[in-house]
């Protein structure tokens, strides 16, 4: 039995396809709300709130094998209730920030979980993704209503990933063998920016996306109430170009681990051009 949490999320809505469609079998997708849970024939949809682990306890019976998204409950909890259930492997989504930006809250949060899992007994795989593919939905409102989008650093790229990537890996992990143990730094095929990326949203559409250009200051004003002071200025640092080759490099990992090359961001944009709609 695998359980996937974050079952109707970016990553575990394409797991749940995907092991699905490998044949793997039993899969569970937790839910907070099974009756509106919509997953292929087969899948069984199990009620439950990483925020209350005590009411996991149906989701992990029988379970062998558990995705984790982070950050959605009490991490720590979570995994010793997967532990006390008997799971033998967890698969955690970290953040390839973790090694040259610590410091960072997010990045601090995810090594923390990354060592709690580690330390637990249970067998891990640990899955470091770089900048999702998906975040460029932060834009969809403004494309849709004035078909631009208003960015600091228009030009500076990082090797965006494709959420089906990180969930193929997440899939060969949880179903394959020789992935205990290991850590994997995932990206996309190449180095993207903003400037692109909104390019590539609008050939997806059939009209030109123009891109404006703002300075750190105004970007700060608009990111910091939905992010926090601090945090806003750690992700602005990002963006703006405070990263090392780490963050920058573009890893083969995707296909070495899936067998099939990373996508690229043009195909994400095409797979959800009607959120720009």
């Amino acid at each position: 039995m695998i359980l996937v949490t974050g079952a109707t999320g970016n990553i575990g809505s394409a797991l749940v396809r995907q092991l699905h469609g490998s044949g793997a079998s039993p899969v569970r997708g937790l839910t907070r709300d099974a009756v509106r849970a919509t997953f292929p024939g087969g899948v069984e949809a199990v009620e439950g709130d990483l925020a209350r682990p005590a009411s996991l306890k149906p989701a992990l019976d029988g379970l062998r094998s558990l995705f984790l998204v982070p950050g959605m409950g009490a991490d720590a909890d979570v995994l010793a209730a997967a532990r006390r259930a008997g799971v033998e492997h967890v698969v955690l989504v970290s953040s390839i920030t973790v090694r040259p930006h610590p410091h960072l809250p997010a990045a601090a949060e995810n090594l923390a979980v990354e060592r709690l899992l580690r330390d637990s007994g249970m067998g891990w795989t640990i899955l470091r993704p770089a900048q999702f593919a998906s975040n460029a939905l932060w834009w969809a409102a403004s494309i849709r209503e004035h078909r631009s989008i208003r960015v600091p650093f228009a030009d500076i790229g990082l090797p965006a990933v494709h959420p089906a990537d990180i969930a193929a890996a997440a899939r060969v992990a949880l179903t394959g063998s020789g992935h205990h143990g290991r850590t994997y730094a995932l990206t996309g095929p190449e180095r993207i920016t903003p400037r692109q990326q909104a390019r590539a949203i609008g050939a997806a559409l059939g009209h030109e996306v123009s891109v404006e250009e703002i300075g750190r200051e105004e970007a700060h004003r608009q990111m910091a109430p939905f992010l926090g002071d601090r945090t806003a200025h750690a992700v602005l640092d990002l963006m703006g170009g405070d990263v090392n080759d780490e963050l920058l490099t573009v890893h083969d990992t995707v296909p070495s681990v899936t067998g099939s090359p990373a996508r690229h961001f043009a195909q994400w944009a095409a797979e959800n051009v009607a959120a720009f709609r």
